[in-house]
């Protein structure tokens, strides 16, 4: 009999919800039900109603005891995410997380107490890599050797402010987790994936408000600079994307290599291509542009098979960890620094 996965969802309050499930539903999984916190607004639950008819309202308790659900999906706001996967693991229950995965180094030290005591797995769902195309294809020139060894990454990471369509919480300092616990986390991720560290420390970080005085807590800039035993990094993320861009940032990722790098346009090209995920590549033999879509994303399947076999192939538990604990640990360095 084929395997089954049933996923049941808590907390809707980020959109990236959208991306987990439907990843997960077009891998084979199906979505048993959801529910969300009581601040959600009636505007998100429609739409995520709307978007998945099939799978009903359900509460947190009722989906934590149903035992033929496997894995519960959050992208609850940030610093609720904790709790949430917490009570998931010590229900039996796997757990795919929106980043950030937690918001202090508290909360991650009784996640990794949970992950120890019952044997669960802890998932953080890096959108800026595992659901994009130009990485797998990077991943495949890189294990070619295309490039040599990796030494050094660059990841920019730009957002858009769309401060009109924030909630409440998004402009809370204690719910959102500061800027490099929140976006920086899909750098970090990154970093330590490409260059394949297990070990890894912050050098420096800084965080500012350099663009919006009327909100003087908001941090919409931020940079780090990392070291790794597979390498070193350099990160910059920001909340100043114009409005003139035709989507919400222009992400990319520079990979260095002994004999090459290649540079990871994800979104748009500002040279004129159309489309998304632009992959460019400069080796012995010249420059290439590559176009990845179509190569797909294997971390859902992967991530499915793990839970079925108990392999530990989409995400090794010991990098979810440690990108969250290099994105708490710069938030910290960089408040201190501001102080």
């Amino acid at each position: 009999m084929a395997f089954e996965l049933r996923i049941g969802v808590i907390g809707i309050d980020h959109n990236h919800i959208y991306g987990m499930v439907n990843g997960l539903l077009s891998a084979g999984a199906s979505l048993a039900g959801w529910t969300t916190g009581a601040d959600t607004p009636d505007a998100t639950r429609k739409v995520f109603t709307d978007s998945y008819p099939q799978a009903p309202a359900r509460s947190i308790e009722d989906l934590l005891a149903d035992e033929t659900i496997k894995l519960i999906v959050s992208s609850a706001v940030n610093s609720e995410r904790a709790g949430i996967a917490i009570q998931a693991m010590r229900h039996g229950k796997h757990v795919l997380v929106d980043k950030p995965g937690c918001t202090k180094l508290e909360q991650l030290a009784n996640i990794r107490q949970a992950v120890t005591e019952t044997g669960r797995r802890w998932t953080v769902c890096f959108s800026e890599r595992l659901l994009v195309e130009s990485v797998t294809l990077a991943d495949r020139l890189i294990a070619e050797g295309r490039i040599g060894r990796v030494v050094q990454t660059v990841g920019l990471g730009p957002h858009r402010h769309n401060a009109h369509l924030r909630p409440d919480w998004f402009w809370d300092r204690q719910k959102y987790g500061g800027i490099l616990t929140d976006i920086c986390a899909h750098q970090f991720d990154q970093f330590l994936h490409f260059t394949g560290s297990t070990q890894a420390r912050v050098i420096s970080a800084h965080i500012g408000n350099v663009a919006n005085a009327d909100r003087p807590s908001f941090q919409d800039f931020g940079e780090v600079l990392l070291e790794g035993n597979g390498g070193r990094g350099y990160a910059r993320v920001d909340w100043l994307t114009p409005d003139g861009l035709p989507t919400w940032g222009d992400g990319r990722m520079t990979i260095l290599g002994t004999e090459g790098y290649i540079e990871l346009r994800k979104y748009i090209d500002i040279a004129g291509r159309p489309g998304k995920d632009h992959v460019f590549l400069a080796d012995a033999k010249g420059v290439t542009h590559l176009e990845a879509t179509g190569v797909g994303t294997p971390f859902f399947a992967k991530l499915m098979a793990d839970i079925e076999t108990g392999s530990d192939t989409a995400m090794a538990q010991a990098h979810g960890f440690l990108a969250t604990e290099l994105a708490l640990r710069a938030q910290q360095m960089a408040e201190g620094e501001r102080a």
